[in-house]
């Protein structure tokens, strides 16, 4: 066996030796290429005999804490709002009188806020500025709240605007130049839609607001509330439609602290409208009353969600001729035309008679004096006067699409 081993060593060649020790690959230094090119191979490819421990050792992150999901029972997940505005916080500013007191609640005093996410005491009526340890119904108001009211609005809006600013900004909020509007339907101004007011402004200097429904009888209301709780300027109105302006020193980031309401609080029990016998009246005659009104013809149908604006006017000129009036409100919400009632007993005035089939029967009353033209016409005319700051040129009013139809 070993000589055959010697034999076969013997027999390969010594080309092939060669040959086969070339194949085992030689150092860099003296490769062929580094040979014939002077090429030396990059750092990348070679081993790194030394490698960082650093870069080795598992990197350490901060673990995120478990996700929890919000909850209105933890007290510690919500931080608590702090809102500097001079008012009480109402759900419905338009739809809501101060001065008339509820004579109950539907619900205990739940905050529509959420628990514990307001430095305000829910009353069930409103959330009161002055004392948040307020235990009744209706809150006291704070005569420095005015005062602080009209100096934080004189602040914001700066300036008055001239004729052409105001042209320009009115011609921004037509129709065929934006999409950006602000619908005031049946509950009027409510709160969380001053919240989408600012969110408007963070855009634009002025918004277009369309008013339709129930708060559209009492206009100047509607008006009044939103340059009171916005602290802006209304600079155009048409019927319905509505150009609200911010202001020169508005800031978008310095915008007060509005609280959303998370849902809608029940409205209190307050005193009914029609009494069982009206004041002057017998029963007999009450009752007699009652059936000759429904018997009048209507001086108007109302329609579902249309601008009522000039619905005053009507039913005081009607008083001239008629002492009972009855106007078709079939179609709406009973909420809805118990409150065209009510405002009409107040802005009219006169009184109401019966809500039965649907219909708003109103009485002028025994000793009725009919308003004079002269007080008549400036009621209309302080709204609706061309060189004041609510209403621009009459070239306007066609830009702006306002419905002024009460019936259909």
């Amino acid at each position: 066996m070993f000589v055959t081993r010697l034999s076969r060593q013997k027999l390969i060649p010594r080309s092939l030796t060669r040959h086969l020790s070339s194949t085992s690959p030689p150092p860099p230094s003296s490769s062929k290429l580094h040979h014939l090119y002077s090429f030396t191979p990059p750092s990348s490819l070679l081993q790194n005999p030394n490698p960082n421990p650093k870069t080795l050792a598992p990197s350490k992150k901060k673990q995120k804490p478990p996700y929890r999901p919000p909850s209105s029972l933890d007290p510690t997940a919500t931080k608590t709002l702090r809102s500097n505005l001079p008012f009480d916080f109402r759900y419905s500013y338009t739809e809501s009188n101060e001065a008339v007191r509820p004579i109950g609640l539907r619900e205990p005093k739940y905050s529509p806020f959420g628990p514990g996410r307001l430095n305000r005491v829910w009353t069930g009526v409103c959330a009161p500025a002055v004392d948040p340890t307020v235990r009744s119904v209706d809150g006291k108001e704070d005569p420095k709240l005015e005062d602080k009211k009209r100096k934080m609005r004189e602040k914001i809006l700066g300036a008055p605007l001239t004729p052409p600013e105001r042209k320009i900004l009115v011609e921004k909020c037509q129709r065929n130049r934006t999409k950006r509007q602000i619908n005031l339907g049946r509950d009027g101004l409510t709160h969380n839609m001053l919240n989408d007011i600012h969110n408007n402004w963070k855009h634009a200097e002025a918004v277009r607001i369309k008013c339709l429904g129930v708060p559209t009888v009492d206009m100047k209301n509607v008006c009044t509330q939103l340059e009171d709780k916005t602290f802006g300027k209304i600079i155009h109105r048409h019927g319905g439609l509505l150009v609200l302006y911010r202001g020169r020193n508005y800031i978008p980031k310095k915008r007060p602290v509005i609280p959303l309401m998370l849902w809608r609080p029940h409205e209190p029990v307050y005193p009914r409208l029609i009494k069982t016998v009206i004041d002057g009246l017998s029963i007999e005659e009450t009752k007699e009353m009652r059936k000759k009104g429904l018997a009048v013809p209507a001086l108007t149908k109302l329609a579902k969600n249309g601008y009522y604006g000039s619905l005053v006017p009507m039913v005081r000129d009607a008083f001239l001729t008629d002492e009972l009036v009855r106007i078709d409100s079939r179609g709406l919400e009973r909420s809805d035309y118990k409150k065209i009632g009510c405002k009409l007993r107040d802005l009219v005035p006169c009184v109401l008679v019966t809500f039965e089939k649907e219909q708003i029967v109103v009485w002028r009353g025994k000793n009725y004096t009919p308003i004079e033209a002269g007080q008549f016409l400036s009621d209309r005319e302080s709204f609706d006067d061309p060189d004041s700051d609510l209403v621009c040129g009459a070239e306007e009013h066609d830009s702006l699409d306002g419905s002024n139809t009460i019936g259909q």
